[in-house]
């Protein structure tokens, strides 16, 4: 079979290259209109870093991986056409702030009219709002077409930092398909590819629609068990309560469970917020504005949890941070991934240096994400020397095991440390002489 994806991002090339690993009779070809970015999934250094990704790249690429800017060529031999093209929140115009930008995926849907010569399978992979899938279909099916398009949902459900693990081992493979004949034999048809090495009963089958709304409403409620943790934080730190002792007690309850419990900085990344104003969006655009209000806070929360971090550090540090070096530990927005897209470490490095901070910063895999008036540094060893304040930002483990002690006799005193993570033993770093304030938590202070 030949499976061809369009879009060689953060979800079409761990996708393929996992497909291209766990279906060796098949042949997968990645295509991208940025030439760059192919030429890269070509190369030793791979775009994007995933622990486990260049294993399997460098496994398959080759033999059964591909990867082209030969978009036209790959369409026309294709039997299935995965679409993972970037969605972004919409700036201009109707919906902007809120709903989805498709114009990428529109277009993406006149190249497969335009260039295939034979039927297809069209595969959503994009996050994209309820009912893309006509729109792709109106396109396809407009008259002009001189073949069979049968359109599919199918969401990714992987997240950054373990994609390789979520894809091998699935919690669930999710296929949307029409209630017609054709669109089910396709449903059927890509039910045996992934069979290839997931097992049937985590192969879930529902209509287009459902499909669709299931990956929204996927991350809206991951994103809103952060928000609601992050807003009892607030409540701890004013009360003086352990935002850890709760949520263990309430991750506890069988009911909850624990995941997604953890009080830090917020949640980042290219799709929860994007995802749940696209949810808004859709509340408002069906007359639903208590619901689509309801969804709205959860993204005020998280902003106002950035908010809160710098605000809190200005007001430990004798409310002014002018002159002050302060050092940034992370800058993607989470562990074993260079993404830095909405991370919460760019918004707080942006907050410090409109307090005129020397911002100087620190991430073993994330680059500079164009944020000016910060500098970057090699190591946090560097970054620490002569600051004023430590931020632990980015959830990486090596920050876990730096040298503290080390780091506090090259700071300047009082010297004020800042866990965005809770990853720290806090009582020991109090001890060596720290200032610490936790997320959630109270500060140990020495005066």
């Amino acid at each position: 079979m030949e499976v061809v994806c369009i879009g060689a991002g953060y979800v079409g090339g761990p996708t393929m290259a996992v497909m291209a690993k766990m279906c060796p009779k098949d042949r997968f070809t990645v295509v991208d209109v940025d030439a760059n970015r192919i030429d890269a999934w070509n190369s030793d250094r791979l775009p994007i870093y995933e622990p486990g990704l260049d294993e399997i790249v460098t496994m398959c690429r080759g033999r059964n991986l591909f990867f082209s800017a030969d978009v036209p060529a790959a369409i026309r031999k294709a039997d299935i056409v995965f679409v993972s093209v970037n969605t972004p929140t919409k700036l201009y115009g109707e919906g902007a702030f809120f709903a989805s930008d498709m114009k990428y995926y529109e277009q993406t849907a006149r190249d497969i009219l335009a260039y295939a010569d034979s039927d297809k399978i069209v595969v959503e992979k994009s996050t994209v709002p309820v009912r893309t899938a006509a729109t792709m279909s109106r396109i396809l099916c407009s008259g002009k077409q001189k073949h069979n398009f049968v359109v599919l949902s199918n969401p990714e459900f992987m997240a950054e930092g373990t994609a390789v693990q979520d894809l091998c081992a699935p919690d669930r493979v999710l296929i949307g398909g029409d209630d017609t004949p054709a669109a089910q034999s396709a449903v059927n048809r890509l039910a045996g590819l992934y069979s290839q090495w997931v097992p049937a009963n985590r192969v879930l089958k529902a209509s287009v629609w459902s499909s669709e709304l299931s990956k929204l409403a996927s991350n809206a409620m991951l994103a809103q068990r952060v928000s609601s943790v992050n807003s009892l934080a607030a409540l701890c730190e004013a009360s003086g309560a352990d935002v850890t002792e709760v949520s263990k007690a309430v991750g506890m309850d069988g009911r909850i469970g624990p995941r997604f419990l953890e009080a830090g900085i917020g949640f980042g990344g290219s799709c929860f917020t994007k995802d749940i104003l696209n949810l808004v969006y859709l509340c408002r655009h069906y007359g639903l504005e208590n619901e689509a209000e309801y969804w709205h806070q959860v993204v005020k929360m998280n902003a106002r949890q950035r908010e809160r971090f710098v605000s809190r550090i200005v007001a430990a540090m004798f409310n002014t941070l002018s002159g002050k070096r302060v050092a940034l530990f992370g800058l993607a927005f989470k562990s074993d991934t260079g993404d830095t897209r909405d991370s919460p470490a760019i918004t707080i490095a942006e907050g410090l240096v409109r307090e005129q901070a020397e911002v100087v910063i620190h991430d073993p895999k994330a680059s500079s994400a164009g944020i000016p008036g910060v500098s970057f540094v090699q190591t946090p060893y560097e970054a620490a020397a002569w600051a004023h304040a430590v931020l632990l930002l980015t959830n990486w483990k090596e920050y876990v095991e730096l040298d503290y002690a080390r780091i506090f006799d090259s700071m300047q005193k009082p010297a004020f440390l800042f866990d965005g993570r809770n990853l720290l033993d806090h009582h020991k770093l109090h001890a060596m002489g720290f200032n610490v304030y936790p997320v959630g938590k109270p500060a140990l202070e020495h005066f």
